[in-house]
């Protein structure tokens, strides 16, 4: 059995303002995104972007914020907030959801874009690859929060979380960082290299079609090792939320896949 490190979720407070690691996370994972989308738009001269990258980029956090706050409500906890509708717009009191982070993404992205008249999927396929980054970073957070615990185990890395009980714990949080952060985004930031898409003859949008079936598959794996959320418990008896809600992801980036291909081949 490993220590639980019992890390502080408060870096700093001044009065009644409190710098939390959690929040910092979301900070760098921006920031990284910033960074590595606008080292990709002076590689590739993708110069219709870049009088528009820092509104667009202010648009996707909003829509980041939004998406995940709306997805948390709607997927996970929908009956509370209908009887306590003035709560909805407390994130401060913790409750995200990635799955309606991403879809809030899309959409502000698909309609600033449209508004702007970019190319949506060159624009997502330059900012997906950075995507996991944040997730890496996010899930960093979740473990130095002692939230989001796996399920009892008797691993030798297993440990007693704040709020699990007296039972030792996968690590689940630190699993999803390696895999759906580390893993994925060197997976993705080596495919989406223009040489290696050039031979292959990959069609815009390619990378968020793998990025949406590569992040479902991690998410349903890690899953298997993550306790389900109390208050939902398991659905037909064996999956999780968390897993209905990726196989709609790969799903629907299967399907994104199959007709950017198909598109692609019709227009030759």
């Amino acid at each position: 059995m490993m220590t639980f490190p019992n890390i502080d979720p408060v870096i700093f407070g001044i009065g009644p303002l409190q710098v939390r690691w959690y929040g910092l996370m979301y900070v760098l994972g921006f920031a990284a995104s910033y960074f590595l989308v606008l080292k990709q738009i002076r590689d590739f001269s993708y110069k219709a972007l870049e009088p528009r990258f820092e509104n667009l980029n202010l648009v996707l956090i909003l829509s980041v914020v939004v998406g995940g706050r709306l997805g948390y409500v709607l997927f996970y906890n929908f009956s509370y907030y209908m009887q306590h509708p003035l709560e909805i717009p407390a994130t401060w009191t913790g409750g995200m959801s990635f799955h309606g982070a991403c879809l809030g993404c899309l959409l502000g992205g698909y309609f600033y874009t449209r508004k702007c008249k970019l190319d949506f999927w060159t624009c997502a396929d330059l900012y997906v690859v950075t995507i996991p980054i944040g997730l890496a970073l996010g899930r960093l957070g979740n473990f130095i929060n002692g939230e989001l615990f796996g399920r009892a185990s008797t691993v030798p890395w297993a440990m007693v979380f704040p709020g699990g009980g007296p039972q030792t714990r996968h690590p689940s949080q630190l699993y999803e960082m390696l895999l759906e952060g580390v893993l994925l985004f060197t997976l993705l930031w080596a495919l989406k290299k223009q040489p290696w898409k050039e031979k292959r003859n990959w069609p815009h949008g390619s990378m968020l079609s793998l990025f949406l079936i590569g992040y479902g598959f991690l998410r349903i794996f890690v899953e298997l090792f993550r306790e389900p959320d109390q208050h939902i418990g398991f659905i037909a008896g064996f999956l999780t939320r968390g897993q209905l809600l990726s196989g709609v992801m790969v799903l629907g980036g299967t399907i994104l896949w199959i007709t950017l291909i198909t598109r692609q081949r019709q227009s030759r």
